[in-house]
């Protein structure tokens, strides 16, 4: 059995092109995995290991590798920077017992940074800070320190000092031993010397370590007590603090360096190792009822404990299908027989292995702490999903993912693709929960839909490249919704006699707007026995299933609430049928009075520009029906954050590019939904009204 205290399970998260590919890369190479490191820029690196990854330069889904430093074993996830891609990072830091948040020398707190911090927040997820990439022009370890303060609410506890700036930076000092770290021109990690403090940064060092020390210390009151009397805490005791605080998320160790010119990287392999949780020190994962709820137990993590894993990940490659698990406690050996406590069915396990990217390794146990990924699993596990002992059924805390907000339709362009589209499509809906697929039943035409244009643009690469599929594809499609906005009360009547029994149903009801994010709800408030109880699920299914086809332009219909309070029922031809009809005739005969709404997706927009662009990119998203909420001048630019309507932004980063001479950068996520205004509404309903004439 492994030492689980030796074991850290860790995730390298940041915005677009902070370097955390590049840093996952010199993390192999210093531990012994890889002896020739790959480049991003050369579509070289281990982890991205997919053609389209290693042609834009991008991380699109999340690899995992395994190595190890200083008798630590490492489970390394690097994840997508792309907002688009979020999922990947949500589905890791699930998983992940710590991370490394990596920001950019110079472009500091970026916008998907913060996303991806909000993201390890509501996870809980112990973090040290990177700030890479100090080799560049305009670069500031301690500016973006203090963004990280003001942007992310974060307290970033400074663990080393930069030796030069820009071309100059040729090291760092340890606050802590007070010694410098200084590598020399030769580009290899192991080719630096442990010397003395630069006499021109002595006080500026005492100064930080001060800080330092007085943030750790409030840890542990005997500590301080001690400190506050003029006793320097012994090494032993700060790092003690240190720990503490960093698994608490009081504050977050924070390096720095230049991973693509191997300086810093080691330093912040000790910080994994010294102050990142293992796995028996984070919280347990809590146990859920088969609803979601809480149930107030929780998964230990332990290897004496029963067998209990999370399916966070699904993926296809060329060996077959893989599903990433997280144990959490108990062990697995090959041969044993698990349960997929979601779909209530038992498997026996053939084969697992450990991943290096796209190599694997193949293992005849795992225990609690390892991330694992099993081979061919046939009880249609999805991303969630509970794997656990068969004598001992229990369901770990689901995840929750997003909605998509972009469609496209795509047609294959003979029979042959048609047949490999399906069995393609099926493999990537399982893969990526936000990306969706159904059948337009009156067109027959494929609808795909995901977060973003470079979503779908993926997906649709993959399926052309990978699965070899002829296409033709439509126009990206808004997610419009509808919705209601003035209340009504109502009665229907569903009344039906043709010889035999018939079919009765009364029911009188109110109609209203609901809270925004509501979607659905349904109560009953009939006294007596007017309606009998056992025709509520009929009625509220009745209702629920017209949710998705509005009655302005056949959109789904979100917020809205009904509460039944009255009806009639006859002794012999009530049924729940006849109820359920009468729902779904009350529905179209009173969503039509309470004034219907368009609604459209309103995406928060944050968008980077040189000072000298400023205006043009502000009046260009005013154009776009855009409201800008904030702006914040930087060194090397200006941040706009706004609201705009998603139809507004196809194609907007090639307007981004043109207007900022290719130096602009913008990230956008769904922020809510907002009604559309007259104009735009008419056009909308018009158009959808023609589609769905034509198709028949």
């Amino acid at each position: 059995m492994s030492d689980l205290s030796l074991y850290r399970n860790i995730g390298i998260f940041a915005h677009v092109d902070a370097g955390k590919t590049t840093t996952t890369e010199r993390i192999l190479k210093l531990t012994g995995q890889i002896h020739k490191t790959g480049e991003v820029h050369d579509g070289e690196s281990t982890t991205d290991f997919m053609e389209q990854e290693a042609e834009r330069g991008i991380t699109i889904q999340s690899a995992a590798v395994t190595c190890f430093w200083k008798d630590h074993r490492l489970n390394v996830i690097d994840t997508p920077g792309h907002v688009d891609f979020t999922v990947e990072v949500y589905r890791s830091l699930k998983v992940l017992d710590g991370g490394i948040g990596v920001f950019c020398g110079s472009g500091g707190v970026e916008p998907q940074s913060e996303t991806n911090w909000r993201y390890a927040n509501e996870s809980e997820v112990s973090r040290i800070i990177f700030v890479n990439k100090l080799d560049r022009i305009g670069a500031d370890f301690l500016r973006v320190v203090k963004q990280t303060q003001d942007v992310l609410a974060a307290n970033p506890l400074v663990m080393v000092l930069p030796i030069g700036i820009e071309d100059d930076f040729v090291g760092v000092v340890d606050l802590l031993t007070r010694k410098a770290f200084i590598w020399d021109d030769s580009g290899l990690p192991e080719n630096f010397e442990i010397t003395d403090v630069p006499a021109d940064m002595v006080d500026l060092v005492e100064e930080w370590r001060e800080k330092l020390i007085e943030t750790a210390v409030e840890q542990d009151d005997d500590v301080m007590e001690a400190y506050m009397e003029g006793e320097e805490p012994s090494m032993e005791d700060i790092k003690r603090c240190i720990r503490k605080g960093t698994r608490t998320m009081d504050f977050f160790p924070t390096y720095c360096g230049s991973a693509f010119k191997n300086k810093g990287v080691q330093n912040v392999l000790d910080a994994v190792v010294d102050y990142l949780p293992s796995p028996d020190e984070v919280d347990p994962q809590p146990l859920t009822d088969e609803e979601g709820e809480p149930t107030g137990k929780f998964a230990l993590v332990s290897t004496e404990e029963s067998f209990k894993a999370l399916a966070f990940k699904i993926s296809d490659d060329r060996f077959g299908a893989l599903t990433f698990v997280r144990i959490y406690s108990g062990t697995l050996k090959k041969g044993d027989t698990i349960l997929n406590a979601a779909t209530g069915k038992t498997e026996r396990i053939g084969r697992m292995c450990e991943m290096q990217a796209d190599e694997r390794k193949e293992l005849s146990s795992a225990q609690a702490g390892d991330i694992i990924a099993i081979v061919g699993m046939k009880t249609n596990v999805q991303t969630g999903h509970t794997l656990c002992d068969p004598k001992d059924p229990i369901i770990l805390e689901a995840m929750v993912f997003p909605t998509p907000v972009i469609s496209i339709s795509v047609t294959p362009k003979d029979k042959g693709s048609t047949e490999k589209m399906g069995i393609a499509i099926g493999k990537m809906v399982a893969e990526d929960p936000t990306f969706k697929v159904e059948t337009d039943q009156d067109s027959g035409e494929t609808i795909l839909s995901g977060m973003g244009e470079l979503h779908l643009d993926i997906k649709v690469d993959i399926l052309k490249r990978t699965y070899g599929v002829e296409l033709e594809v439509g126009q990206p499609q808004v997610a419009y919704r509808e919705t209601i906005t003035t209340e009504i009360d109502d009665s229907y009547t569903h009344k039906k006699q043709s010889g035999g029994s018939g079919q009765y149903g009364k029911i009188d009801y109110k109609i209203k707007p609901g809270e925004p994010g509501t979607g659905f709800v349904f109560t009953s408030s009939v006294v007596g026995g007017n309606v009998p109880k056992e025709f509520f699920p009929a009625i509220e299914k009745g209702f629920k299933s017209m949710m998705d086809t509005g009655t302005l332009a056949g959109f789904p219909v979100l917020d809205v609430e009904i509460e039944v309070y009255d009806g009639g029922f006859h002794a012999v031809d009530s049924s729940a049928i006849a109820f359920e009809i009468a729902a779904k005739g009350a529905f179209r005969q009173s969503i039509p009075k309470a004034s219907p709404q368009l609604i459209e997706p309103i995406m928060a927009v944050d968008v980077f520009t040189p000072d000298d662009h400023v205006g043009d990119v502000i009046g260009d998203l005013n154009r776009r029906r855009g409201m800008i909420k904030n702006q914040e001048a930087g060194v090397t630019g200006v941040r706009i954050k706004a609201d705009v309507p998603l139809s507004e932004m196809f194609g907007y980063i090639g307007s981004l590019r043109t207007m900022t001479s290719g130096r602009g950068q913008f990230s956008m996520e769904f922020a809510h939904y907002l009604p559309c205004p007259n104009s735009v509404a008419e056009g909308v309903i018009t158009a959808e009204k023609e589609r769905n004439a034509a198709k028949k």
